[in-house]
């Protein structure tokens, strides 16, 4: 490496500080190293109905070709914890159910803009081509960001920071400028299995392997369909993704607490029965701008209706009640369920 690439690599580090971030590595731009662990993942199913995974499974093997000639990756993290003052303040507040990341506004509005900038000052400085990537293109960024040294893969198979826990976002930019690479950082989970035994729904095959059909944050986000009834009484009073693995989490007990705003819970959460009688223009309004719009109305309803029956709450009762009649059948068979539950709940 160049010492005008040293000074490249130090500059580009400067400005993803700048710009907000809370972590930057550098790592090259060749083959996603567990690429065929990815596809064996995908082979014996643990995808689930994410079809998409299994279409680009090639594209992600290969970042160039995302940005053909890409030589280098900028890993970036940004911090999303709110640190315990904050979150009681917010579960307080009714958001208890909702993973930490999705208490706020959508990360992709928030990461997009810096990460896009970023791009843009190597592209400048370089002479280069860049790209920025969240997670809703075809790479296999907690891959890269790994190599890179941005940190390592976890038992539980989030990304995991000494500095930074595994509540933060990570950002990629692809470029075909010449950078000097970091280098992987050790695994340090070591013999905790912490995480492996709190999953409620056991959706670990193994550490560092997760059957997302089994788990809680796949069942109330990307799945469809109906929630098997067994995983749905292990669910908890989870309404829209899951925390517990990063909750007992060694690594998260004094990680950094984010510094930015827009990540933090702001209006009250609404309550069940208010979750259930939700219409799809109301879903909009209410959550337009955040990641719960992801589970669309007819998810959230569902989920409200297989935690009113988690959690014994009869105040839910005549909103199930009207959601018999609700326009879509998922919805109806789960109000249906719930409402038997609570039923065989009273009579006992």
């Amino acid at each position: 490496m160049t010492l005008a690439g040293l000074t490249l690599s130090a500059a580009v580090k400067d400005e993803a500080h700048a710009l907000g971030f809370d972590a930057v590595a550098i790592g090259p731009a060749s083959g996603a190293d567990h690429a065929d662990a990815f596809a064996h993942w995908l082979d014996a199913g643990y995808g689930g109905t994410m079809a998409y995974l299994a279409r680009t499974r090639a594209e992600r093997r290969e970042p160039a070709r995302l940005l053909p000639g890409a030589q280098a990756v900028v890993a970036v993290a940004r911090s999303y914890h709110a640190g315990a003052e904050r979150d009681a303040a917010a579960e307080a507040r009714g958001w208890r159910g909702v993973a930490r990341y999705a208490r706020g506004r959508d990360y992709h509005d928030v990461m997009r803009p810096p990460l896009q900038a970023l791009g843009r000052f190597i592209d400048e400085r370089a002479g280069a081509r860049s790209r920025a990537v969240v997670d809703t293109s075809a790479v296999l960024e907690r891959d890269l960001a790994a190599r890179a040294g941005l940190g390592w893969f976890g038992k539980n198979t989030n990304l995991l920071s000494t500095e930074l826990g595994s509540y933060f976002f990570i950002g990629i930019v692809l470029t075909t400028a010449a950078l000097e690479p970091d280098g992987a950082v050790a695994d340090r989970c070591g013999t905790c299995r912490a995480c492996l035994d709190a999953c409620p729904t056991n959706a670990f095959v193994a550490p560092y392997v997760l059957d997302g059909r089994r788990c809680i944050s796949y069942l109330t986000i990307e799945h469809r369909g109906d929630v098997d009834e067994a995983l749905a009484a292990e669910a908890g009073g989870w309404v829209f993704g899951c925390d517990v693995c990063q909750e007992v989490c060694p690594w998260n007990r004094k990680a950094a607490v984010a510094s930015e705003p827009a990540f933090e819970a702001r209006d009250d959460f609404p309550a069940l029965d208010d979750l259930l009688r939700l219409d799809v223009a109301g879903f909009r309004d209410r959550f337009r701008g955040t990641a719960l719009s992801r589970a669309k109305r007819t998810g959230l309803a569902r989920n409200a209706a297989v935690v009113a029956a988690n959690q014994c709450d009869d105040t839910a009762t005549p909103a199930l009640e009207d959601a018999l009649d609700d326009a879509e059948a998922i919805v109806r068979r789960a109000a249906a369920r719930s409402l038997a539950v609570l039923r065989r709940a009273t009579r006992a």
